[in-house]
């Protein structure tokens, strides 16, 4: 997707900056901003950078790392784990510079400094248990320094300055030569020392946006390539302990994306992409945060190493596929805000709706689309996410929580977007197909939007759901007034009927913290601990192993759990899948109760979504164009 200048070119380019600089033509304004990361020069941890600006004409210049970064919805703070930020000028001598805050930094006689340099640490090792959110980054936007594996999401090595924003970088990342290294961004060339020990990759980047979209993994990398259609894919994987590897999942993979590949049709054009997975052993210093960031060209996964490679794959093939789809939304269809993106003080659009809610239905409809999945599965997931979008604030204006999804209350509701978000994806594209006899649906008007504005042209905030309503159906904007900007819940029921469906009461499958979207677990405030509650005789897994209501949960895989980490540890049990070995330490009434074996499936009693054998054949057929096209 993006139009990358040929090597030869830029070769030329910067052989005519170095003949500039000589002509004194050294401006910053006017050249590359030259920034080298070293990967050999670690100390206590840290990875050393170099900042080479050019010549300001300024006295004072603001240097800064991102607060936020696109694609998270929280703060991230990346300049908290800067360390001797200095800056020099061309004879050697020290320039004066003041932290603004976290993240900024002034530089004092900037016409006068010829570099800047600094020290970083990782985030991974700062994780606290709790995992996701507090002051940590999201886990695959954070970064990673260890002798083995170098996880290089550049915004947290990489600032800009707030004169400079649309400046080119040159890039110098040195690394021990036996490293593998893999980036989906433009390299221009490598350069082996002369013992053969190192190897210098010099990369280029025509704006800042372009060092955020592009994270490196380098280290003792287990590398995969596979061809689908007209894009390379490159599959990294990191396993510290060497339970995975990629060649196990380059089939899952390959199927998944080759489907995707044909789901999208021409809509993707991007010549590559690049799949970067760190398997977490879960141990201290290792990332806690399960899930992934995407990129234009590239997505970063963070999963638990423990996982069996079944679980592992379908993991894989849900949260990839999720990121893939980005490429329609936000990638090609975005508003202002996220193309003119403020790393510092970042506004959010309205329409997390469409860049995650529709993302997420995408990455699930093409499944049972492509034939991946059977229908009753699909159902199944609907289901899943109808009961989780219930425990949330139902009424909630998705365009207010969007626009305001730093804050209270609506910081808490972000989860929703992948649930409720993907359930108006779904209804949206019922719509399109009902209106249309088939022939539209919720994927054809992305296309549309992607046509009409694409990735350098973003549309206005306000204005494109009058929009949408003039490319469909008046239908479409009464939804989307109605249930979207509006507060009125959706009455599901309303939408499956058109596609000849029904709710019925039957045993379905669930996972291991929830029955039918209810959760089993209840704090204990006196005790201080957590027990499963009544609700656990209705989890077949649960039942069958003989846990009881009251029943204390001590340990899980060795992790004791407490109000601090619950979320991080039922996260990672939400993940958990049949064939993973688990050891949960329970206590009953002061006596140690073990759960030590290989998952099974559970189930319980709930909805089930099933066809209605009085549907119409108007119903039926619109079922038809809905999960068979």
């Amino acid at each position: 997707m993006k139009n990358f200048l040929s090597i030869l070119v830029l070769s030329v380019f910067f052989i005519g900056c170095t003949a500039s600089k000589t002509a004194k033509n050294d401006l910053a304004i006017s050249n590359p901003i030259e920034t080298s990361l070293s990967l050999v020069n670690i100390t206590t941890d840290k990875v050393p950078v170099v900042i080479n600006p050019g010549r300001f004409t300024t006295q004072t210049e603001i240097y800064r790392l991102p607060r936020v970064v696109q694609g998270t919805y929280s703060v991230s703070n990346f300049g908290k784990y800067v360390e001797n930020f200095r800056a020099f000028d061309y004879k050697g001598n020290e320039v004066e510079t003041t932290k603004i805050d976290d993240n900024s930094w002034s530089i004092s006689n900037a016409s006068q400094v010829d570099k800047i340099t600094y020290e970083v640490n990782d985030t991974f090792d700062t994780e606290s248990s709790g995992g996701i959110g507090g002051d940590n980054p999201f886990s695959p936007a954070g970064t990673n320094i260890e002798p083995t594996n170098y996880v290089l999401n550049l915004h947290g090595f990489i600032g800009y300055f707030d004169t400079l924003k649309n400046s080119q970088y040159k890039l110098d990342v040195t690394a021990p030569t036996s490293f593998k290294r893999s980036s989906a961004i433009q390299e221009l060339q490598s350069t082996v020392s002369a013992d053969g020990s190192t190897t210098t990759t010099t990369y280029f980047a025509p704006r800042y946006f372009d060092i955020t979209d592009n994270p490196m993994f380098y280290g003792d990398l287990d590398v995969e390539e596979f061809i689908v259609g007209d894009i390379k894919i490159v599959l990294s994987v990191y396993s510290p302990n060497k339970v995975h590897t990629a060649a196990a999942l380059k089939e899952s993979m390959f199927t998944m994306m080759q489907a995707q590949k044909k789901y999208l049709g021409a809509i993707n054009t991007t010549p590559r992409y690049d799949i970067f997975l760190y398997l977490s052993d879960g141990k201290e210093g290792s990332p806690k945060g399960n899930g992934a960031l995407e990129h234009h060209t590239s997505t970063v996964v963070v999963l638990p190493e423990i996982s069996p490679i079944e679980g592992l794959a379908k993991s894989m093939v849900d949260v990839v596929a999720h990121e893939f789809f980005h490429i329609v939304s936000p990638l090609s269809v975005h508003s202002e805000d996220v193309h003119y993106f403020d790393y510092n003080q970042p506004t959010f659009s309205k329409h997390l709706w469409m860049y995650e809610g529709v993302t997420e239905y995408f990455a699930q409809h093409f499944q049972v689309f492509e034939g991946l999945i059977t229908e009753d599965d699909f159902f199944a997931t609907l289901m899943t996410k109808i009961q989780t979008s219930m425990g949330m604030d139902d009424t909630m204006s998705f365009t207010t929580m969007s626009e305001n999804v730093l804050d209270q209350p609506y910081a808490s509701n972000y989860y929703n977007v992948y649930q409720k978000g993907a359930l108006i994806g779904m209804c949206i594209d019922i719509l399109m197909r009902e209106e249309s006899n088939g022939q539209r649906s919720m994927l054809s008007l992305m296309k549309e939007l992607s046509g009409k504005y694409g990735k350098n042209k973003p549309f206005n905030d306000d204005t494109i759901i009058d929009e949408i309503t003039q490319m469909t159906y008046p239908s479409i904007g009464e939804f989307l007034n109605k249930h979207v900007v509006g507060t009125t819940p959706i009455n599901y029921s309303e939408f499956f009927e058109k596609v000849g469906l029904e709710f019925t009461e039957a045993n379905i499958k669930t996972n291991f913290i929830q029955n039918d979207g209810v959760l089993i677990f209840s704090p204990n405030t006196i005790s201080g601990t957590i027990e499963f509650s009544e609700a656990v005789a209705q989890n077949s897994f649960w039942n069958d192993n003989g846990v009881l209501p009251g029943d204390a949960i001590k340990t899980v895989n060795g992790t004791t759990l407490s109000f601090v980490n619950a979320q991080q540890v039922f996260t990672d049990m939400y993940m958990w899948s049949p064939g993973t070995k688990i050891k949960v330490v329970l206590d009953r009434n002061g006596e140690e109760v073990i759960i030590d074996r290989e998952l099974t499936q559970s189930y319980t009693l709930g909805k089930k979504l099933v066809p209605n054998s009085n549907a119409t054949t108007g119903q039926v057929s619109l079922r038809e164009a809905w999960l068979k096209g």
